[in-house]
């Protein structure tokens, strides 16, 4: 769903031309001839919807200073933009003073409009990020921070919320990246225990012999290299809350001590006298069939009980794809702030595609991919051309490049013996040696040979790429390192 604009103008002409810029600049317009319908629209249900204002200060009834004024009470977070035929510096100070963010002078230039929009909803965008993250850092994130506004998350959530009015031990079951230790945060964040630690554990990632020290801690001098002595994972989480994301992958030798923690409340670190107590909540995660596993002798069937007390699925994104668009643009925003872009959207056509790409990888590989094409992308929205690797995935959407114009045929070469050396600095047409007789620049002849392969080859990048023998994602970046695709324009 496309950024709503909420614009507040009694000039019907006026209205008309803001909703007209808005439109063009691909946001949903709202346009409404008072300050009062503006006020109502925003308390309703749908104006919660809402992420920006534009303005106008001189209107009949209640003017944009009142407005502003009863906007605090409203959605006083809401970024404003003050337009105004008084330019003077008296207009500007009473309009910021009563809350306003910006201001346009009639008649309003295009380009001023669309800078201030883009710049207000990237500061507010990443305001609002900034406080996901300080939750996520204080243990207290809850699932309205959540992006899981698709129907299939509805059971999860209300799953989540009522798990977490509880200590039970709680299993999260979905395939890998589809934001599993999210929703245990989450959790955490609505239990009692929201603001203290939240220790997440990857159990496939740990080492086998390491895996006890590590869970449980070690004492000094328990064996070889214990030079101090270590907290584990349990006692750094003691009051709060110990996620084992992967908890299939921990070795059976393993689940016999982890059974006897969650059983007993206690732990036994390598080279202690005597068992420690902890308090936590258990949260659990894993992307693999436990039953299947339990039955080929895998995982201790009484600890999946144990750990399978109150499960939660998460679904894949292919099957919540209302979320794409509100996923995407929150990587958009981080992202594009921490590489130091001015990305600030998607174009409609971009979106459409990821929405029917099938995400094997999930969330994760959405965010790797939104990721990518920040980096690639040379104007201030990702469009289609910025993801070739799904638009070659998915149907109707190729990425093309037009052929490049050569000047002249290359004279055919003769044909040459395996092994033969090259015949006067040249190869298959490309010459290889500068008229000084010296080696040309490596990629100077990888650049000819591209266009060579283009031309031969009509632009047809899959074929192009399949004849250079390297992948079409390769061939992409090649072109982009030698400037060849400014040539294709």
């Amino acid at each position: 769903m496309s950024t709503r604009v909420l614009i507040v103008e009694d000039e019907p002409a006026q209205r008309r031309i803001l909703e007209e810029m808005v439109k063009r600049f691909g946001f949903e317009p709202l346009p409404v001839a008072s300050a009062l319908e503006g006020l109502d629209l925003l308390k309703r249900p749908t104006g919660a919807a809402i992420e920006l204002v534009i303005l106008d200060l001189i209107m009949p009834g209640m003017d944009g200073l009142e407005f502003l004024e009863k906007l605090q009470g409203v959605r006083g977070d809401l970024p404003v933009i003050v337009q105004t035929a008084q330019g003077s510096i008296e207009t500007v100070i009473k309009a910021m003073r009563a809350g306003a963010d910006d201001f346009v002078v009639k008649p309003v230039s295009p380009e001023r409009l669309r800078i201030s929009m883009q710049n207000l909803l990237k500061v507010n965008a990443l305001t609002e990020e900034v406080k996901r993250l300080n939750k996520k850092v204080g243990g207290a994130l809850g699932f309205d921070d959540l992006i899981a506004a698709s129907p299939n998350m509805a059971n999860v959530i209300r799953l989540g919320r009522r798990g977490s009015q509880s200590n039970i031990p709680i299993l999260i079951e979905g395939e890998s990246g589809v934001g599993k230790e999210m929703i245990a945060r989450a959790i955490q964040g609505e239990s009692e225990r929201s603001g203290r630690p939240f220790v997440a554990v990857n159990c496939g990632a740990i080492p086998e012999n390491l895996v006890e020290s590590i869970l449980f801690g070690h004492e000094k001098g328990s064996f070889t290299g214990a030079t101090g002595k270590h907290i584990g994972k349990f006692q750094e989480a003691d009051g709060g809350t110990l996620f084992l994301d992967e908890v299939a992958e921990l070795p059976l030798d393993m689940q016999v001590k982890l059974l006897r923690a969650i059983q007993e409340g206690e732990i036994d670190p390598v080279g202690a006298r005597k068992p420690v107590k902890i308090n936590i909540r258990l949260i659990s995660a894993t992307n693999r069939n436990m039953i299947e596993m339990v039955k080929a002798g895998q995982f201790r069937e009484d600890l999946y009980y144990r750990l399978n007390v109150f499960p939660i699925m998460v679904p894949p994104l292919r099957d919540r794809k209302d979320d794409i668009g509100a996923l995407a643009d929150h990587f958009i925003v981080r992202l594009s702030a921490e590489e130091g872009r001015k990305v600030h959207g998607i174009t409609p056509q971009a979106l459409a595609m990821l929405q029917a790409y099938n995400w094997p990888g999930n969330v994760r590989q959405l965010e790797n991919t939104i990721f990518r094409a920040i980096v690639l992308c040379e104007t201030d929205v990702l469009d289609v051309q910025d993801f070739p690797q799904i638009a070659s995935l998915v149907e109707g959407y190729e990425v093309t490049i037009p052929p490049l114009p050569v000047p002249a045929q290359p004279a055919a070469p003769q044909p040459r013996s395996p092994g033969a050396a090259v015949s006067d600095g040249v190869a298959l047409g490309i010459p290889v040696v500068t008229d000084g007789g010296h080696v040309r620049k490596l990629e100077d002849v990888e650049a000819d040979m591209i266009r060579l392969a283009l031309n031969r080859y009509r632009g047809q990048m899959s074929e192009v790429a399949r004849k250079l023998g390297i992948g079409r994602s390769t061939l992409y970046r090649k072109m982009r390192e030698l400037g060849l695709e400014e040539a294709t324009g």
